[in-house]
């Protein structure tokens, strides 16, 4: 039986998983990282420090819920993206833990991106795997990404991912957190948010701007102030602040469905477990969306990436 061993530490969450190849099963333990009341995310040293306090424990029950198992490769989420210059502190606490368990149980370590992992998470929770290896268009909308990327067969990586689409300020996940940061919600805000927006009884018009198929974000904030400065309703913020991100979607699959017409496009990142965003797209553009568990932060696809990386197929 080959077991393989994933492991994330984002600015987001600790957690890891063990994606077992024979049965195609994934088992996986995740923690958000302790946030102050009112705070909007944390700095590097204070996410490193909580991931050095937290992963312990978070492997720990990870292999006690599980049978005795002999892993067969340890995988890591190193940096946030595939590109050169991608870099944040806090991954280096998962590649620690990965290494010093690769070198006891002598077996392989392998680095993917933060950001590759969400797109193997969102294939695998919408029963697409067999897209390894193939063409597809990627939307990863979180907290410290708002991008839209062409996937092809990669090296080391296994995705070779080119942005097509992106922000130009704000990520969509910021202003999601801000907004809901100024409705007394805590960080992160999205399911709140999300929640709170399902008891709207109004809706406002949205307006949305890019410049060369690329959005800007930032100018969403500065309505919902607007609006809680003349009174309206948390209820109504919320939505109009979630019905401004999904116009922002609708905005980047029309473009990418002009260029890309038949190509599957795939979902990921905490942005996209909002129920009225998936609603909204999959009616109007198809793809596949990750469940919400898959969607956010999460180790499984970096555990998927590790047993690709070490001859497992998916047809």
């Amino acid at each position: 039986m080959a077991y393989y061993l994933g492991i994330d530490t984002s600015n987001y969450t600790t957690s890891a998983a063990v994606f077992h190849s024979e049965t195609g099963r994934i088992a996986h333990r995740k923690k958000l990282l302790p946030v102050a009341q009112g705070a909007l995310g944390l700095k590097q040293s204070d996410a490193v420090f909580a991931h050095v306090k937290q992963l312990p424990q978070i492997i720990e029950e990870l292999f006690f819920d599980l049978p005795p198992v002999q892993l067969a490769a340890v995988g890591v989420s190193a940096r946030p993206r595939n590109q050169q210059d991608s870099y944040m502190p806090c991954f280096l606490t998962g590649k620690l833990a990965a290494s010093a368990i690769s070198s006891v149980n002598r077996i392989p370590m392998v680095e993917f991106s933060h950001q590759c992992g969400h797109i193997a998470a969102a294939l695998y929770s919408a029963g697409r795997l067999d897209l390894i290896g193939k063409e597809f268009i990627a939307f990863h909308f979180s907290g410290g990404t708002t991008e839209c990327v062409h996937v092809s067969k990669g090296g080391d990586e296994v995705f070779h991912t080119e942005i097509l689409y992106h922000s130009l300020d704000l990520k969509c996940g910021q202003a999601i957190d801000r907004v809901g940061g100024m409705l007394g919600l805590p960080f992160p805000a999205g399911r709140e948010l999300d929640a709170l927006s399902l008891l709207a009884d109004k809706r406002f018009p949205v307006k949305t701007t890019f410049k060369d198929g690329n959005c800007c974000v930032s100018g969403l904030q500065n309505q919902c102030e607007k609006l809680l400065k003349q009174g309206e309703s948390r209820e109504n913020i919320a939505r109009f602040c979630i019905d401004s991100v999904c116009k922002i979607v609708e905005q980047m699959a029309q473009n990418v469905r002009e260029k890309y017409p038949n190509l599957p496009l795939i979902f990921s990142g905490g942005v996209m477990s909002n129920s009225l965003i998936s609603k909204k797209i999959t009616e109007e553009y198809g793809g596949y969306f990750a469940t919400p568990e898959f969607s956010a932060d999460n180790a499984a696809g970096t555990a998927i990436l590790t047993a690709v990386r070490n001859g497992v197929c998916f047809e």
